[in-house]
């Protein structure tokens, strides 16, 4: 099967805006995941790499891939239009390249710039195909995450992890809503939790979830990931829901992660702007959470929120 990388080489004041709106074009014309290059990537201690400059991004830029047999003229001249238009949001200069990948090409050529990445105190996030030496408590998370889910360490992922690493009680029982590649039912398990349950409206990244499950030796008997559209039909309760999507989708959340919560259990929610944050902390305390906690990267927040035992 042949493949269409389309790369979209950018220049704006706002790089992490930048990258969103041009990943979201991609996401529209049905492209799960996208491969961000960063000139700024640093390996982390423990890698045997050395990044040399002539491997490393030179720009920014976003690339996505298409089937060859769907992605003909009118479907370009559309994708371009869109780009064209977040001119509009946000003053960038873009550029767009194409080229034909092969299926070989297609599996290797998207993970050259992928490394191990330590996203929070304890967790490091390593591609199955990098090398890694853990030091003292360190808790490796190996990754295989498809051509669809890239590999767990954008920003609001990782803030994720960060908060599950302070929050997360050993034995509570987690449900990752929009669960993608499932790294963060494995980083609740391999931080202790007792049970980690997924849940995505998209076939492909539950069976992708699984498999990441089964690679960090996570026992069946502990997780569980299927098919559904956010928490409707979830009937369990769980001392912490996870939740890294965007914020209007956090915000028509919110009502559904009151009722599968326990007592004093705690929602942990990724994916909002620093802008959007007073906005969701407010439709939360409406319905009887606590703000508890924002951690911040770049343009991205992410909260602990928490349910009053008296409103449960």
């Amino acid at each position: 099967m042949e493949w269409i990388e389309a790369k979209v080489d950018f220049d704006a004041d706002t790089t992490v805006a930048a990258e969103e709106l041009i990943a979201d074009v991609f996401y529209r014309f049905g492209v799960k995941g996208v491969v961000v290059d960063d000139p700024s990537l640093e390996v982390p201690p423990g890698a045997d790499v050395v990044l040399e400059d002539d491997v490393r991004p030179s720009v920014n830029a976003v690339s996505g891939y298409f089937p060859a047999t769907t992605f003909d003229q009118d479907q370009r001249r559309r994708f371009e239009e869109a780009l064209k238009a977040l001119i509009g949001q946000l003053p960038m200069r873009q550029r767009i390249f194409y080229r034909s990948l092969d299926e070989e090409d297609w599996a290797e050529s998207w993970k050259a710039f992928f490394w191990p990445e330590k996203v929070s105190a304890r967790i490091v996030v390593k591609p199955t195909w990098r090398e890694f030496h853990p030091s003292g408590d360190e808790l490796v998370l190996e990754i295989d995450p498809g051509m669809a889910f890239g590999t767990g360490t954008h920003p609001t992922t990782a803030l994720c992890m960060q908060l599950l690493e302070k929050y997360l009680r050993p034995e509570d029982r987690l449900l990752d809503v929009g669960t993608g590649s499932g790294i963060l039912m494995v980083a609740a398990s391999l931080l202790g939790a007792a049970e980690v349950h997924g849940i995505d409206n998209d076939p492909v990244a539950v069976t992708v979830a699984q498999q990441n499950l089964v690679l960090n030796a996570i026992p069946a008997d502990r997780s569980r990931a299927w098919t559904g559209d956010l928490v409707g039909g979830v009937t369990a309760r769980y001392d912490v829901v996870v939740a890294n999507i965007l914020a209007p989708v956090i915000l028509g959340l919110l009502p559904d992660v009151r009722g599968v919560l326990g007592s004093g259990g705690r929602f942990i929610c990724s994916g909002i702007l620093q802008n959007q944050q007073d906005e969701v902390v407010a439709k939360a305390r409406t319905l009887g959470f606590q703000f508890v906690e924002a951690l911040e990267r770049e343009e991205w927040v992410a909260l602990t929120l928490t349910l009053d035992s008296s409103g449960d």
